[in-house]
């Protein structure tokens, strides 16, 4: 059965930057699926379908998935919250992401109900979020499924963009160090540049600015080298450079 971690997962199909090629992919795969497999990939054309707000698309598909286990309730749930919060509904769809890592808890997908506590953090009030990330993080640490481990990575990103957000700027550093850790272990090189940068903006703010250019002018080098540009690099070296 496909689950967000499995052999055949779901991962593999998706290509955020392009959700309507994802959307032809799923709808492939789904084509030669059965039972609850096939459901779960339907799932996905909603996820995909959202991403390109066609919102009532996406409801449509899922309003004809029969949920007849728990699994496939979690993701019909998941992706039925994640389509009322892109269309601007964070109230309606919170319910829906509860439900969702009640079910996914209720089948042992871990990693599925990490992401829907995640997803419950992005539409709790704001004096939640914190918390409610921190408990997503202690789920995603605790798993033995890598799958789930890996989502410590965003979680601590946006446990430091809290702390941003309130000014605390020293835990904010110390979250994004250890993201920065996750993304070493994980090993997307764009996804460690990111990391990088995010420290260095931290340094920063903090004014250890010495600290902060030896990292920018490192990823600066590392992009030359790969003939790639970050607009976001640039800026702070324009910042940090005397």
């Amino acid at each position: 059965m496909v689950h967000s971690g499995g052999v055949t997962g779901l991962r593999d199909l998706w290509d955020f930057d392009d959700p309507a090629s994802s959307e032809q992919r799923f709808r492939a795969a789904a084509a030669e699926a059965e039972g609850s497999e096939r459901l779960v990939l339907l799932t996905q054309v909603a996820r995909a379908l959202g991403l390109q707000e066609r919102y009532d698309d996406g409801h449509a598909v899922l309003d004809h998935l029969a949920v007849g286990d728990e699994l496939v309730a979690a993701h019909v749930a998941l992706e039925r919250g994640r389509l009322l919060r892109s269309a601007g509904d964070p109230d309606a769809a919170r319910p829906h992401f509860e439900a969702a890592e009640r079910s996914a808890a209720t089948v042992g997908d871990h990693a599925l109900r990490v992401d829907a506590v995640h997803m419950v953090a992005l539409v709790v009030e704001p004096d939640e979020r914190l918390a409610v990330n921190e408990r997503a993080l202690e789920l995603a640490r605790h798993s033995g499924d890598p799958a789930a481990r890996d989502w410590d990575a965003s979680l601590l990103t946006n446990i430091g963009m809290i702390h941003v957000d309130a000014g605390g700027w020293p835990a904010a550093l110390t979250s994004f160090e250890q993201a920065l850790v996750a993304r070493e272990r994980i090993g997307h090189p764009g996804d460690v540049r990111v990391a990088r940068w995010m420290v260095a903006w931290a340094l920063r703010h903090l004014g250890r600015t010495e600290e902060a250019l030896a990292v920018q002018r490192g990823l600066r080098a590392e992009l030359d080298a790969a003939g790639l540009d970050d607009p976001y690099v640039d800026e702070e070296l324009a910042l940090l450079e005397p």
